[in-house]
């Protein structure tokens, strides 16, 4: 009752569990689990609606442990739009983008207009143009006038109107040179995404400039003003004359404010730059150019979920322990991800309540006790499940509408598979690699995914306290060992998987036979022992040793084990052919049976071993160290193991809710044609690798067609080889484009007068006179070139190409990484 089985599950027993399958059993955390605050209890009376504002996403500064955000971070991150979009793109208030770059307008008409408005001023001011100041002559009346022009003794009021007359007349002209030239096209494209601050500023600038000179004799209109109510003015009532004058200020003022303010629309303008806190419901996201709707939807932070459901409690306690800052982001997918589990059956909503109303933040914990990483080095939205890589660039080979938008990668797109290539230095795990194991870890957090990182001795996967399990092959210090079987029972099984692992690599040895050599040995040995032989008892089976295969076949017969005795002695007449396998697999066992790894790889009662089959069922975050420095064909095999079972271990998962991924740091010398074949098979079972590689020439050449056509996300960083650029150029296909071909043709002229100017021309210049001809065609290009991947790719970029498992894909972009 109180965790529906998150801490008690299936398998989570000690040494063994009770129906005797081995390697089902959790291995404590890598370290102990942190000081977890204290429960919540139930509030009286529910907190105010929180804003659903966009604020800056929850993360940390790389380098630092990031701690419990601001009460009012979490509830604003958990309200912030997330609308759907294409694969690949960062949906964290994400506003979408034009499809298309409008074109560059010409400049030509805005200046034209604008040189013809200053020459219409210049002849308004002379008075050059007749008949423009008739209807203010009689306005003011015809006695100041005298040939077209006002009479010195006017009065002021006259001569104030007569100069407001013609001050809004040049005002109106050049409103009508604008919309004729264009001018606010010129002004939408250059100021882009910023268009509402620009315009803004810009309205701002002119009323302040108008006012200004409204409160000058240069536009009279204040005077104007205070002309007309001249009589009260002069009429001795002091409380009269202060009301006529501010009112002409204030009418002043808005006769001068309120058409810019309505022309700007300063009222969107100004609630966009209001502060989050002080927003309505309905305010637009702190993006450029979001619109209001974008932020529209219900409110994460309300819990409506478990309002609808009836579970009002549980809604009112979680949120209270979002403003209050009880809870994190991962509390909140966590418990957002029971619900879900618990909502589908109505006899654990009760329990679900119950459990949250005791707990609090502690409910439905990882096994392992923790809530949250040590530490993160990249942007991360657990609601969704991605992690951000950086920006889409502002290239012109990325299309217009995904310039500029967030990179990230998710669970959507890793089920399918990535393979990242890029020599050493190029930052392939410090910018991919590892925020997409962090991702995992937080993802396995809150119960939805498992993770398996390999790579080297190190930190650069993560600490070791943001893993369950840490197996450090060749430490004597290691808390866990590896099962070189899988935990599987099946001889035939752990055959097939340690013989990919043996002798994948060799193109000479078919691995169906190796897998039948070693089945032969494990079979009988498993027989009589209960379980399978170490590596040294390995090796000298492999090898042939007379005593102990005939102390083998004395105890099957002994204990009656007909059929494994039929099994061995198939495995005498075998070594004796030419082409018996066991004595290249003894070769390549004797890499693991070193003094460095002298009871590692124990299957004994004494042994530690953590097996594979534990992602089956557990959220876990497991790391496995290799040996790559000292000893390297160790690695090589080891490496080529764990991705023979880890295919192995997923397809044939019966509960397949957990999403599992195994993350090869290093994939050199381990992809083989049976793991493509695996990785092919992921994506159905709701599993992933992510397979990095320093060049493609790492994999067997066979093998590149069949490796690009299996995953479906690849990367490419800078510094590849054209030959590797040439695989993924064909990987990524081609495109139609447009293109403008332009031929230059000389011109003959006839006419004498004519012959003799291009002669003069030509002598003048030192060209002769010719003809453009443009020709425009659709061809197919390829979307990236072999040279431009090798040569044109600059530092802290990448190029990757997005598939998700419902299918959908996204072309060639290239990423400028980190940002």
């Amino acid at each position: 009752m109180d965790n529906e089985g998150t801490h008690g599950t299936r398998g989570t027993w000690g040494a063994q569990p009770p129906d005797g399958r081995p390697g089902s059993s959790v291995p404590h955390p890598a370290g102990p689990p942190p000081a977890q605050p204290p429960a919540f209890p139930p509030p009286a009376v529910p907190p105010p609606a929180a804003p659903p504002t966009v604020p800056k996403p929850l993360t940390a500064v790389p380098g630092q442990p990031r701690t419990a955000g601001a009460p009012p971070a979490l509830a604003e991150w958990l309200n912030a739009p997330r609308p759907e979009t294409g694969p690949g793109i960062w949906r964290y208030a994400h506003v979408p983008r034009a499809a298309d770059r409008p074109p560059r307008p010409s400049l030509v008409g805005p200046a034209a207009t604008l040189v013809l408005w200053l020459l219409l001023w210049l002849l308004l001011s002379e008075r050059a143009v007749p008949y423009v100041f008739k209807p203010i002559e009689i306005i003011t009346g015809p006695q100041w006038w005298s040939f077209g022009g006002l009479r010195s003794d006017a009065p002021d009021l006259v001569v104030n109107s007569t100069t407001l007359y013609y001050q809004v007349l040049v005002l109106i002209l050049g409103f009508w040179a604008a919309r004729i030239g264009g001018w606010a096209q010129v002004v939408h494209y250059f100021a882009g995404a910023r268009l509402e601050r620009v315009r803004l500023t810009l309205s701002a600038a002119a009323a302040l400039v108008l006012l200004w000179l409204a409160w000058t004799p240069k536009v009279p209109l204040l005077l104007v003003l205070m002309g007309s109510a001249d009589g009260w003015l002069r009429s001795g009532n002091q409380l009269k004359a202060t009301v006529a004058a501010y009112g002409c200020y204030a009418l002043t003022v808005a006769i001068v404010v309120w058409p810019i303010a309505r022309a700007a629309r300063w009222e969107t303008a100004l609630r966009a730059l209001r502060p989050r806190s002080a927003r309505g419901p309905s305010t637009a996201p702190a993006q450029p150019g979001a619109t209001p709707a974008a932020a529209a939807g219900p409110l994460r932070a309300q819990w409506p979920d478990l309002r609808a459901a009836g579970s009002t409690d549980a809604a009112d306690a979680l949120t209270a322990a979002v403003h209050a800052g009880r809870l994190n982001d991962v509390d909140c997918v966590r418990l957002r991800h029971a619900w879900g589990a618990a909502r589908t059956r109505p006899d654990r909503r009760a329990s679900f309540t119950e459990t949250v109303l005791r707990k609090g933040a502690d409910a439905y914990l990882h096994p392992s006790g923790r809530r949250d990483l040590p530490l993160r080095t990249a942007l991360h939205d657990p609601l969704t499940g991605q992690v951000r890589i950086g920006d889409c660039a502002d290239d012109p080979r990325n299309p217009y509408a995904r310039r500029g938008s967030g990179m990230a990668l998710e669970p959507a797109s890793l089920g399918t598979s990535l393979l990242v290539v890029g020599p050493p230095g190029s930052g392939k795990t410090e910018r991919v690699v590892r925020p997409v194991v962090e991702s995992l870890a937080l993802r396995a957090l809150t119960g939805q995914a498992a993770v398996l990182a390999v790579g080297g001795a190190g930190d650069r996967l993560g600490p070791d306290s943001a893993y369950d399990v840490v197996v450090r092959i060749g430490d004597p210090a290691s808390v866990h060992d590896f099962d070189l079987y899988g935990g599987t029972t099946d001889p035939d099984e752990a055959a097939a998987a340690l013989a990919e692992g043996l002798a994948g690599d060799l193109p000479a040895l078919d691995t169906r036979r190796a897998a039948t050599a070693l089945g032969q040995l494990l079979g009988p040995y498993r027989a009589v022992h209960g379980t399978f032989p170490p590596v040294p008892e390995l090796r000298e089976l492999l090898e042939g040793s007379a005593s102990v295969l005939e102390g083998l076949r004395q105890a099957l017969e002994s204990a009656g084990h007909h059929a494994m005795l039929r099994e061995l002695e198939a495995r005498r007449r075998q070594a004796q052919s030419a082409g018996d396998p066991a004595a290249v697999l003894a070769d390549r066992i004797a890499v693991l049976d070193r003094p460095a790894f002298a009871g590692f790889f124990a299957t004994g009662p004494e042994a530690r071993p953590f097996s594979l089959r534990s992602l089956e069922q557990h959220p876990l975050r497991v790391r496995v160290d290799l040996p790559e420095r000292a000893h390297a064909e160790a690695s090589r095999v080891l490496a080529r193991l764990i991705l023979a079972q880890f295919n192995a271990v997923a397809a044939a998962r019966a509960d397949r809710s957990l999403f599992v991924c195994l993350v090869l740091d290093d994939a050199t010398h381990t992809v083989t044609a049976d793991t493509v074949r695996g990785i092919r098979r992921l994506r159905s079972v709701n599993a992933g690798a992510v397979l990095a590689l320093r060049t493609l020439d790492d994999v067997p050449e066979e093998l590149h067609t069949p490796l690009l056509g299996a995953v479906g996300c690849t990367m490419a960083f800078p510094g590849v080889t054209t030959w590797d650029g040439k695989r993924f150029a064909e990987a990524w296909g081609k495109e139609w484009v447009e293109v403008r071909e332009v031929a230059q043709h000389g011109v003959f002229a006839d006419q004498p007068l004519t012959r003799a100017l291009h002669a003069l021309r030509k002598m003048a210049t030192g060209k002769a006179v010719t003809t453009d001809a443009v020709t425009v065609r659709q061809v197919e290009r390829e979307r990236w070139s072999a040279s431009g991947l090798a040569y044109e790719l600059p530092a802290g970029h990448a190029v990757l190409s997005v598939t998700t498992v419902d299918g959908e894909h996204a072309p060639p972009l290239l990423v400028r990484l980190g940002a």
